[in-house]
């Protein structure tokens, strides 16, 4: 447990959250400022702080714990799809530095996430970064 997190004090009780479930490798809860009627948090209990810093051993018991947590949150308030986002770095979005997933119910003509700001990669570019992408695999 990292002494200044809230998250890690939330796996703690030391903070109360309306849990949806829990074992002994994560903690789901609803989050305070839903984005949509059912927007959960499923995070580990181990402190890590991003994807890329935590174990690939740890990343899987996270991944088959969010598919179980996404099916019953998605069929409880009968969504049409979600989202499963997982912001890393301040940067990025990330408010909280302890690994969580936004689990995010969505319906058609709901208003969140209008359109994806997608673009075109300018000729060349595309085959630039993937080779600088290999390298670092």
């Amino acid at each position: 447990m990292v002494e200044d997190c809230i998250f890690c004090k939330m796996v703690d009780g030391q903070v109360p959250v309306t849990k949806v479930y829990e074992d002994e490798i994560v903690l789901a809860f609803l989050d305070i400022g839903p984005l949509s009627d059912g927007h959960t948090l499923l995070l580990p209990k181990e402190h890590t702080e991003k994807v890329d810093q935590s174990s690939p051993e740890l990343l899987g018991q996270v991944a088959s714990r969010l598919s179980k947590v996404t099916k019953a949150v998605v069929q409880a308030v009968e969504a049409e799809g979600y989202h499963v986002l997982c912001n890393n770095g301040r940067a990025a979005g990330q408010l909280v530095n302890h690994l969580h997933f936004h689990i995010i119910p969505r319906n058609s003509g709901d208003t969140l996430f209008p359109e994806w700001p997608s673009y075109k990669y300018e000729e060349g570019k595309a085959d630039e970064i993937a080779e600088k992408i290999r390298r670092n695999l």
